[in-house]
């Protein structure tokens, strides 16, 4: 079989979605994915073949990416470069022309709306539909091309696949997708070591795109309260500022006077990542709507726990692993913090909680049941 996969995401500086196709391809290239009990025990595949290894996949960008395609085998992973902005002219202009070539059988989009004109049968990924429960948080043009884009793929896929039950109501509700048509598939949450030895000192982390949603702003102010009675504590922020409308985190940051206690990093490498959630003692995504919210699952496989706003996603991704706050005032937050970082007992109980909770995030499952989904939609 011959899958096309939209890897636009693999270009340059990789975000949520970057991340999320990475995962998947990476379980795609393991022989482990082979491993097909059902298959295997009715005879239709031996141990001595792979699954993924039955299929070739044409991985389409807009610019060279031998970076994240580093280490794959190019017989079974082809890379066609489309030049183009990787925008939605090239995604539904440019890229179907491209795949003309390549006889497809199916073709994969991680990223909320797949090519329209394609004859080509699709599965489409869409993690949340915010732009769509929650117009007022994007610009009035931006807004109304991802409704209609991801109404129209979803319409015209034979599979939808997301990343939590939530999403599935969301889906359901927003973009009226028969259930039965949704996939539930959440993703894969990295093995990270926890540090060895020691203590953490108590630095809190925030991971992710900076939206209104998050209220990194308001965290700012939370913590700043903190920094000034704890001078050993710090806040570190990994993100780049999406806000709609424009916030300045930079003067609420200053406005703080809390000098290098709190430190904002507008994009941070895979390794730099790693650090500062082995870092971390304490992790905070203040978000009121998320599709699944991967972040705080990372920082809790890294033994940093984390604050959630109580929200049906946050439950149902953290469960008892996390500490959980009403939207609202800045006090409850403040003092969920400080208990974060300063209580050990807090600190045992969520860490206990954290292995049951990230037993439902598995890579491996995650390539394998995409990958299923995107054969049966073949």
């Amino acid at each position: 079989m011959r899958i096309g996969v939209d890897a636009r995401q693999l270009c340059g500086e990789q975000t949520g979605v970057g991340r999320y196709l990475s995962g998947l391809i990476h379980e795609w290239s393991q022989p482990s994915l082979a491993d097909n009990v059902s298959e295997l025990r009715h005879g239709k595949l031996p141990y001595s073949q792979p699954r993924a290894t039955r299929h070739d996949f044409v991985l389409y960008v807009h610019r060279p990416v031998e970076s994240a395609t580093a280490g794959l085998d190019a017989r079974k992973f082809a890379t066609r470069v489309v030049p183009g902005s990787g925008g939605t002219w090239w995604e539904q202009v440019q890229l179907p022309r491209a795949t003309r070539a390549d006889h497809l059988d199916v073709f994969f989009a991680p990223q909320y709306s797949a090519p329209l004109t394609l004859k080509t049968p699709t599965v489409v990924a869409i993690h949340d539909v915010s732009f769509a429960a929650h117009p007022e948080w994007y610009r009035t043009r931006e807004g109304v091309r991802l409704r209609w884009l991801a109404r129209r793929s979803a319409a015209n896929a034979r599979a939808v696949v997301t990343i939590s039950e939530f999403s599935r109501g969301e889906i359901v509700e927003h973009l009226n997708v028969a259930a039965e048509r949704i996939r539930v598939i959440p993703p894969g949450v990295p093995d990270r070591q926890t540090r060895a030895g020691g203590t953490r000192e108590p630095r809190l982390l925030f991971v992710g795109s900076i939206f209104n949603r998050r209220h990194v702003v308001d965290l700012v102010r939370a913590f700043a309260d903190i920094a000034r009675r704890h001078p050993e504590a710090s806040l570190d922020l990994a993100g780049d500022n999406r806000t709609f409308p424009r916030e300045d985190v930079a003067a609420a940051i200053a406005r703080e006077h809390v000098g290098g206690q709190i430190r904002w990093h507008r994009y941070v490498s895979d390794e730099q990542l790693a650090d500062l959630y082995q870092r971390a003692r304490a992790f905070a995504f203040l978000s009121e709507y998320e599709g699944l919210g991967l972040t705080p699952l990372e920082a809790l496989a890294a033994g940093a726990p984390p604050l959630l706003f109580e929200t049906a996603v946050a439950r149902e991704s953290c469960g008892d692993a996390a500490l959980y706050v009403q939207p609202g005032s800045l006090a409850p937050i403040t003092q969920a913090i400080e208990t974060l970082l300063f209580d050990e007992p807090t600190q045992a109980r969520l860490l206990a909680a954290a292995p049951q909770v990230l037993g439902k995030y598995s890579w491996l499952r995650a390539g394998r049941d995409t990958l299923a989904v995107i054969e049966q939609s073949a």
